[in-house]
């Protein structure tokens, strides 16, 4: 094993109760920590700089101050290549939002696979893996890409095997190898929030790599997933606009590369009336728009 074996990225804004969890969590890792990246997305807190800028904790930090909120997917983008710039083989990446098992890293070591997943739970065991095991680009009448996803299909871990092969990831507690980095590049910044994990997913998959989840790589997720509460908020732009623009990109054929702008419409009608929000048709009509732009930039 090189001391450059393996990077952990965390992305984090304004949240330093879960960050200084987050952080003690990865301390009682079982398998050794090189280095921690730590990408402060300009939090406006006044305590995330500075709790970062007087770590006193176990591993070998390293803190980057982004200037401005460059979105998850900025933050990300922004840690990886720092970790692959400085050479690590392995680089594994997560939210402040969800805490390690002691032993996640090193059962996601064991299975030794240039993409893999640690599976997400609630803090009382209730699985809540959402990577799908079918992402279907190629059938334009399924309304959403992602079919069964690990929860749907698995009522609890211990149902599932040790490893099983999904399509897609989220950004929380995705393990790369660094040959994958070399050939695809790195995650998408231009996204800012949403679909930029699909985005990477679906490239390694199309470079030829599997992504496996492993059963034993233990992820506790500390806040509920708010798909509702993000359509009705700000966040629902970027939601719909990654949505639209990850079919232009990946769809497999004119039918489902053309899709989005049959999805915009029964969203309009379906959040529009559920939500009675003009705001809502407006949001998903600009969103529209600029997923096309998305690909340009």
């Amino acid at each position: 094993m090189t001391e450059k074996n393996l990077a952990v990225v965390v992305v984090t804004y304004n949240r330093l109760q879960l960050l200084t969890r987050c952080l003690q969590k990865l301390e009682k890792q079982t398998y050794a920590i090189d280095n921690l990246i730590v990408v402060n997305n300009a939090s406006t807190d006044a305590v995330t700089a500075d709790f970062l800028d007087s770590y006193t904790g176990s591993l070998p930090l390293t803190v980057i101050h982004n200037e401005i909120n460059t979105g998850g997917a900025g933050g990300f983008h922004t840690g990886i290549k720092q970790a692959h710039q400085l050479g690590y083989e392995w680089i594994f990446i997560m939210d402040d939002d969800v805490f390690a098992d002691s032993h996640c890293i090193e059962q996601l070591m064991a299975v030794d696979h240039p993409c893999m997943i640690a599976v997400r739970e609630y803090k009382d065991g209730q699985l809540v893996e959402r990577a799908a095991i079918e992402y279907n680009l190629s059938n334009p009448f399924y309304l959403n890409p992602k079919r069964h996803a690990i929860c749907d299909k698995y009522k609890n871990r211990n149902d599932m095997p040790a490893t099983i092969d999904v399509d897609n990831v989220a950004f929380e507690g995705f393990m790369i190898k660094r040959e994958v980095i070399d050939i695809i590049g790195y995650p998408e910044a231009k996204y800012f929030i949403f679909y930029d994990d699909v985005d990477y997913a679906l490239r390694a998959r199309r470079a030829g790599y599997s992504i496996k989840a492993v059963r034993d790589a233990k992820l506790i997720r500390q806040l509920p997933f708010d798909q509702q509460g993000a359509i009705d908020s700000w966040k629902a732009f970027y939601m719909f606009r990654n949505l639209f623009h990850i079919h232009f990109k990946f769809g497999e054929n004119i039918f489902v590369r053309n899709k989005p702008y049959l999805l915009a419409i029964g969203s309009m009608m379906v959040y529009g009336i559920r939500l009675r929000s003009r705001k809502v048709v407006k949001e998903i009509m600009r969103a529209l728009k600029c997923a096309k732009q998305l690909g340009k930039e």
